[in-house]
């Protein structure tokens, strides 16, 4: 069993999570409430860009990105899909890696929002979510080790 230490503190590395760390320290806690947020929101709309249960994801799309790359709408949906199911689970197993990952991605989303009239308010709600992103990796700069 190897040992890794974290701010004075000893804990294994063959568990997931540390217990005690975990009851007595906030930033622990902070670390994975955003750990599992940005693990399963990811994969849930990727999924749900094959199966539009939760919204018809293509509204959002900006014209000049549909006009830009090849195929359809639908087509980019489903590669987006698979891109977001990809990052929840690189958050999962590194999310000092995964986060940043996250991060960039809603920059482009907020990018593609902010070119297309009407949608502003996703656009802000997930300026917040990559703020909370970027939150988790400097969190996991402390609690992931490299």
């Amino acid at each position: 069993m190897s040992t890794a230490t974290v701010q004075g503190t000893t804990r294994s590395s063959d568990a997931l999570i540390d217990r005690d760390l975990f009851r007595r320290d906030a930033a622990y806690q902070s670390f994975w409430l955003l750990r599992i947020g940005f693990t399963v929101a990811p994969i849930v709309f990727g999924l749900d860009k094959f199966f539009n249960v939760l919204v018809n994801w293509e509204q959002y799309l900006a014209p000049w990105v549909n006009r830009l790359l090849p195929g359809t709408a639908t087509d980019l949906m489903y590669l987006v899909g698979v891109v977001e199911i990809v990052a929840g689970l690189i958050v999962l197993i590194k999310p000092r890696y995964g986060a940043y990952l996250v991060a960039a991605w809603l920059a482009g989303i907020i990018f593609n929002l902010l070119t297309y009239s009407g949608y502003y308010d996703v656009a802000l709600r997930d300026f917040g979510l990559m703020l909370g992103a970027l939150a988790l990796a400097r969190l996991a700069s402390k609690y992931d080790p490299a």
